[in-house]
């Protein structure tokens, strides 16, 4: 039930190297390969060109026929991949053996050309006479680490390069979130922050009518179960579109090994996160004391109405809770949800 991504952090967490997605390097499939580091010699986890998103099985098959390629001309005219395909490689660096030092905007503007070339389109002042590479750099400026890791997001569903969380560290300190693995020291019943990008939603049926939210969050030290019921799902929207939570809640147990929070409210971190740039803790002060975001949806005006189907069964005010439109800021669906599950 779990994504990729979060494999990928687990592997992370225990020391194991993650080496980038590259057309020279990279196999249909995730691989082990040899690396070198400070502790001595070890295997890492080379990314699969399958996870690039829309390339087919035989782009993957010409990529990994073709190898060696001495340049990016040479890899896009015996490959052939897609153009989008060819810009997606780019944007996440996986054309960086063939052309070290190269920003990774001009190699768009490269491909771009070189997809000219191939449909006939008379050359432009970006083309050599070989048409080996580029002669002058574009001046076009270089992409962002953030950057950066939205295309890893975007192409891959990965945040391949490091954990996403790792952004967010000073704004989380600065409010006290806790992280998870320090969540078991803490005493039944604390009150706490938790933040993380989201894993999974559940929203399994309920006798009662009474909807429970479940969500599982992943902070880059570990794992955060959450558990959001009647009175916490005005803060519903928020739980289900965002990727990015940062959630109030209280610890419960249900046994020695068996940890939750249950959630009071939710807040879209990447919201506060933009905030924090622009105005300060200030402004992020006053998102987490403004009012629930569903103070527009469906059963905010009325909270005591009675949600009646056909049948006779009634559900609790806010269990059709979820505003049309998507709203996510993720550009893939980077969690999992249970079959049913609104979110």
């Amino acid at each position: 039930m779990y994504p990729a991504r979060l494999i990928l952090a687990d592997a992370r967490r225990r020391g194991v190297p993650i080496l980038p997605l590259d057309v020279q390097y990279s196999a249909a499939d995730y691989r082990a390969e040899p690396v070198d580091t400070p502790g001595g010699r070890r295997l890492g986890i080379r990314l699969s060109l399958s996870e690039v998103q829309g390339i087919s099985a035989e782009q993957v098959a010409r990529i990994t026929a073709g190898r060696p390629y001495t340049s990016v001309p040479d890899w896009f005219t015996r490959a052939r991949p897609a153009l989008p395909v060819a810009e997606r490689l780019a944007r996440i660096g996986a054309l960086a053996s063939l052309a070290p030092g190269r920003p990774r905007r001009d190699l768009l503007l490269q491909i771009a050309e070189l997809h000219r070339q191939h449909q006939g389109a008379a050359p432009t002042q970006l083309a050599l006479a070989d048409g080996t590479d580029t002669p002058h750099p574009t001046g076009l400026p270089v992409m962002t680490p953030r950057e950066e890791l939205t295309a890893e997001l975007s192409v891959l569903g990965l945040d391949a390069s490091r954990h996403l969380m790792t952004d967010h560290h000073r704004l989380l300190t600065e409010l006290g979130v806790i992280p998870a693995h320090r969540l078991a020291q803490l005493r039944t019943g604390a009150q706490v922050l938790v933040a993380g990008a989201k894993v999974a939603n559940q929203t399994p049926p309920n006798r009662t009518g009474r909807r429970i939210l479940f969500a599982t969050l992943d902070d880059g030290t570990g794992l955060v179960d959450l558990a959001f019921f009647d009175d916490a799902q005005t803060y519903a929207h928020t739980v289900f579109h965002s990727f990015l939570l940062l959630v109030r809640g209280t610890i419960a147990r249900r046994g020695p090994r068996s940890l939750s929070v249950v959630g009071a409210q939710a807040w879209n971190l990447a919201e506060l996160a933009a905030a924090r740039e622009s105005g300060g803790l200030d402004a992020v002060r006053r998102l987490l004391t403004a009012h629930p975001e569903a103070a527009g949806s469906p059963g905010a005006d009325h909270p005591d109405r009675v949600l009646t189907l056909p049948t006779g069964y009634t559900l609790a005010p806010w269990a059709d809770l979820r505003p049309a439109g998507d709203g996510t800021t993720a550009t893939r669906k980077l969690w999992t949800s249970s079959p049913g599950s609104a979110g």
